[in-house]
């Protein structure tokens, strides 16, 4: 695995050598090909944005896709672009409203930051641990295959960010305990076991959401940020923040869950080519034993 992994580190590092306008052709040419030759997860996407938006026209429904699959691919390209690119070019490309953050820096307080499966995470990551006045911690999802997990744990941790896994939280968050940090957490829908869930109607259906990331703020009595990353064209990028809760103390666990999931609706329904529609976000089925369906 040793020798392997060099190999295709070599071999991404070259590729990513590549100016950004030819690697974006090559992402429309990798677009077209996922979406209407492999149709990767293409009956799964539309059935999602079909119940997501019934009011829209088929032909409406499909360039939402066809834009999606682009951001997909080009979320791909970018990523591997990173192997060879400077702090100053992503921070050319990717901006925010940081002083939302850094604003809190004298509260004393660690802050939480609640996103969802919005492109492009990777760039947002890399640049935040530059702008950030507080260490930044960014929770991930373990890759099983070893080769991609041991590169992309090194890209997201070069510039500076404090990897936690999702899975495994509890004893990777003990170093940090007792220190002011910013966490950032993707906290949208679909825990693994759907009757440890909040239920609520989420765009057109109901789906259950992870009560973890509001539990946590409280205990810890956390500032709580929302945020997603805005594409403003190819290659640029924006992520904006806002304020919800200042004390997370002063909420329940409920009503800090309702205003993320009202939050998200709205961010996912004004660009709804920036959402990962691929993944199969509504596979649980509600049962009544999971307690009621909130709106």
């Amino acid at each position: 695995m040793f020798i392997m992994y060099y190999v295709v580190y070599g071999f991404l590092w070259l590729f990513s050598l590549l100016p950004l306008r030819v690697l974006y052709l090559i992402s429309d040419f990798a677009s077209f090909i996922i979406s209407s030759v492999v149709k990767y997860r293409r009956d799964i996407v539309l059935d999602n944005l079909r119940h997501a938006f019934p009011t829209k026209s088929e032909e409406e429904l499909l360039k939402i896709a066809k834009r999606f699959y682009r951001n997909l691919t080009d979320t791909f390209i970018e990523t591997i672009k990173m192997l060879s690119v400077s702090d100053r070019f992503l921070e050319k490309h990717f901006s925010g409203n940081w002083e939302v953050i850094n604003n809190l820096k004298p509260t004393g307080r660690k802050v939480q930051v609640h996103m969802g499966h919005n492109f492009n995470w990777e760039w947002g990551n890399a640049v935040a641990a530059k702008k950030l006045n507080f260490p930044f911690i960014g929770a991930y999802m373990p890759l099983k295959n070893k080769i991609f997990e041991r590169l992309f744990y090194e890209l997201r941790s070069k510039s500076g960010t404090l990897l936690v896994r999702a899975t495994k939280m509890g004893p990777d968050m003990l170093p940090y305990r007792n220190t002011q940090y910013m966490i950032g957490l993707v906290a949208d829908q679909n825990p693994g076991h759907p009757a440890s869930g909040l239920w609520f109607h989420f765009l057109g259906r109901p789906a259950p959401f992870l009560s973890r990331p509001a539990k946590y703020a409280i205990a810890n009595d956390c500032a709580v940020v929302f945020a997603f990353i805005h594409k403003k064209k190819r290659g640029y990028y924006e992520i904006v923040f806002e304020l919800m809760e200042e004390k997370a103390e002063t909420t329940t666990e409920i009503a800090l869950t309702t205003k993320f999931v009202h939050y998200m609706q709205h961010v996912i329904e004004t660009y709804p080519d920036m959402w990962l529609w691929s993944h199969r976000r509504w596979k649980h089925k509600w049962k009544e034993e999971y307690g009621p369906v909130l709106d």
